[in-house]
């Protein structure tokens, strides 16, 4: 599969309502996967958990993240992440970050959308954490677009001995 370039990997994760999928481990070992909203600044991931929310316990018992950002249609591209979540500001601190919240959640329900939620939302106190993408394994990918070739984009190990492209 084509890897996302630098710029196609950045427009991607700029792009209003794509989810991301964050993976913690549960304090029994089990992995806990929930779709969150965030957004990408300053070549960072940036996400923010409730206070009382399941996985908001297990990241800050283990800060070791797995991130999946994908889309449902074509070219299907995707940014995989594994690193490690910083918590930039700690719960109880929403108003040192809330314009940086303000931008996240316009990105996915509108200006005035976010401006309601926020308001809707305000007496929750959140964390706001950050994955380094430049201290994280990063890998991409998207389907052949046009003028591509479609046969042999799978990575070499995925296909049986002797199979010919």
């Amino acid at each position: 599969m084509p890897k996302l370039s630098k710029i196609e990997q950045t427009e991607f994760l700029k792009e209003p309502g794509v989810l991301m999928r964050i993976g913690v481990t549960q304090e029994d070992g089990a992995p806990l996967v929930t779709p969150i909203w965030f957004l990408y600044q300053e070549a960072d991931i940036w996400f923010t958990p409730r206070h009382r929310s399941a996985w908001f316990g297990c990241i800050t018992a283990d800060p070791r993240v797995s991130l999946c950002i994908d889309e449902d249609a074509l070219p299907y591209r995707k940014v995989l992440v594994q690193g490690v979540a910083e918590c930039v500001h700690e719960v109880g601190m929403d108003d040192l970050w809330r314009s940086t919240y303000l931008e996240m959640a316009t990105k996915y329900v509108g200006a005035r959308g976010a401006e309601r939620y926020i308001a809707d939302t305000i007496d929750q106190p959140r964390a706001l954490f950050r994955v380094k993408l430049s201290a994280a394994k990063v890998s991409s990918w998207r389907m052949p677009v046009v003028g591509e070739p479609g046969m042999g984009i799978w990575a070499k190990r995925y296909y049986e001995p002797g199979t010919e492209f």
